[in-house]
């Protein structure tokens, strides 16, 4: 796409770039467990008037650590997923579906989906074997207790990652592709790969390389739906593969 930075175009990408900036922050500082404690204080002292209440009880439930996951994938989608939906329909006037929810030409390009894909799987079933790594998946650290654990917990995890795509390789990208084009993807993977620079040294690198493969795939098949499919395998690899080499797969369907 040839860029044309006309005044509308550039009105439109200050308010995106606004808007990523915003819901980067908004991520970054909400997600934390300590952050939904003190939500659920603030709601004990409104309602029961013990702070401590109410934080309590939801941390003595059966499924009181899963809640606490439950509200950093809820930060997520509402951070990455539900502001820039309400920035694409009500200030840029524009079909949510365009900025890659739609289909769009992911089965032509599936090929190099699975070139991206194939060798990660492997490195994450090998991996696997080290305790360091084992040890750190999945997040969880109650999925192995029962499958309604673990399957609340990737469904939770797959949220996550429809919320991460649509943010990088929906929002950032269509907002500004027609002032910047192709360099979109550049500007796209600066935030992209920040979001990992807590994680392991070799991983955040590879995330530059990573954002901009899925970059332009998610350009030339104008859907973020092939960069889902990638995440959320390689989760799930890394996730199944971490449970077997420890704890094993649950036993029971409840806990």
């Amino acid at each position: 796409m040839t860029p044309n930075a006309s005044p509308s175009n550039n009105h439109k990408i200050l308010v995106a770039l606004l808007t990523a900036a915003f819901c980067l922050l908004f991520v970054h500082y909400l997600k934390y467990n300590v952050v939904f404690n003190d939500v659920l204080s603030g709601i004990s002292s409104l309602i029961k008037g013990n702070p401590k209440l109410l934080a309590w009880q939801i941390r003595s439930h059966t499924y009181g650590q899963l809640y606490s996951q439950a509200w950093w994938g809820l930060i997520h989608l509402f951070g990455f997923m539900l502001i820039p939906c309400a920035c694409i329909k009500w200030v840029f006037n524009e079909k949510i579906a365009d900025y890659g929810l739609q289909a769009g030409d992911v089965r032509s390009h599936l090929k190099w989906y699975l070139f991206l894909t194939a060798p990660i799987l492997c490195f994450a079933v090998i991996v696997s074997f080290r305790a360091d790594f084992s040890s750190k998946y999945p997040f969880y650290n109650l999925a192995f207790r029962s499958w309604s654990d673990l399957i609340l917990w990737e469904i939770i995890y797959v949220i996550q990652f429809i919320s991460l795509e649509f943010f990088f390789r929906g929002f950032m990208l269509r907002s500004t592709q027609h002032v910047f084009g192709s360099n979109a993807i550049l500007v796209m993977c600066l935030p992209y790969t920040m979001l990992h620079f807590q994680k392991p040294w070799l991983e955040a690198t590879g995330a530059i390389a990573f954002g901009l493969f899925l970059g332009v795939l998610a350009m030339r098949s104008r859907s973020i739906w092939g960069g889902v499919g990638v995440h959320v395998s390689i989760a799930l690899t890394m996730d199944f593969a971490a449970l077997i080499q420890t704890r094993g797969l649950p036993q029971q369907l409840l806990p």
